[in-house]
């Protein structure tokens, strides 16, 4: 486990509790905004940003805070996660499905040190699920090691998100997905998805946008499990890159059949 572990989750725990919860299925419509059209926010969100900066600047001083909410109303912070040691939060992941008041939905921590994610934390409030991974260090669901496994299918559990795929692309990777996966929904959260690849409920899935508060943990996570994830050329996913397009996967050799087939 990560040295700032046991701070961090409670952290999470709490904000969770006496925001994200407290005002899960009592928003307003007042209460729920556009940020660009289908990119929801709510007071939630920005309220558990509030609180979840705030501890964690109590936590590490030293560390630059890279919010969400805050690179909405400031895009230049983005350019922290490059800093020597940066925070970046993603206070409500999945707003979408929290919005309209049923699940999935959880919080995203990752710890950044010179552009590299050195830890991460997926939170599940409803289910009281931790994900948390430490590179080098391993993969962790409520204290206890993780391993990544398949889900044993005939053919491979994949779930591809094309919302942010323009045709004629978005055509053709369903046209080579169709009859060499069994094709699932996405569940429209980072903080959802990750796991499932590592439980074996997924196999595989495909991500277009790749903004580093959804993924910088979820990325962690996998590969400290064993599974893979990087970009569509096999790179690794850095949190700073602004690339697009990203495959994650249960094991290495998914990740391989399945860049075959999409790319």
């Amino acid at each position: 486990m990560h040295t700032l572990y046991t701070p961090v989750s409670d952290l999470i725990r709490t904000v969770a509790r006496e925001v994200v919860l407290h005002h899960y299925q009592q928003l307003s419509s007042a209460q729920i905004s556009e940020k660009t059209p289908g990119d929801l926010v709510t007071i939630a969100d920005q309220e558990s940003e509030r609180r979840l900066s705030a501890g964690l600047a109590d936590i590490l001083p030293q560390a630059s805070i890279v919010g969400e909410e805050a690179v909405e109303a400031d895009p230049v912070l983005i350019e922290r996660v490059n800093d020597s040691t940066a925070w970046i939060i993603d206070p409500i992941d999945g707003t979408h499905n929290y919005a309209n008041g049923h699940p999935p939905f959880g919080i995203i921590i990752a710890l950044v040190e010179r552009g590299e994610t050195v830890a991460g934390w997926l939170y599940d409030p409803l289910a009281d699920r931790m994900c948390h991974a430490v590179r080098g260090g391993g993969a962790f669901i409520n204290d206890l090691p993780v391993t990544a496994r398949e889900s044993g299918e005939q053919l491979p559990v994949a779930a591809i998100s094309t919302l942010f795929i323009e045709e004629p692309r978005r055509s053709a990777i369903n046209r080579a997905a169709e009859g060499r996966f069994r094709l699932v929904d996405i569940p429209r959260c980072a903080a959802e998805q990750y796991p499932r690849l590592v439980l074996g409920e997924n196999d595989v899935t495909l991500f277009e946008r790749t903004l580093p508060w959804d993924h910088a943990a979820g990325v962690l996570f996998v590969e400290e499990a064993g599974g893979k994830a990087a970009r569509l050329d096999g790179s690794r996913y850095l949190p700073g890159d602004r690339r697009t397009g990203m495959i994650a996967a249960a094991s290495p050799r998914l990740w391989d059949e399945a860049a075959a087939i999409l790319i």
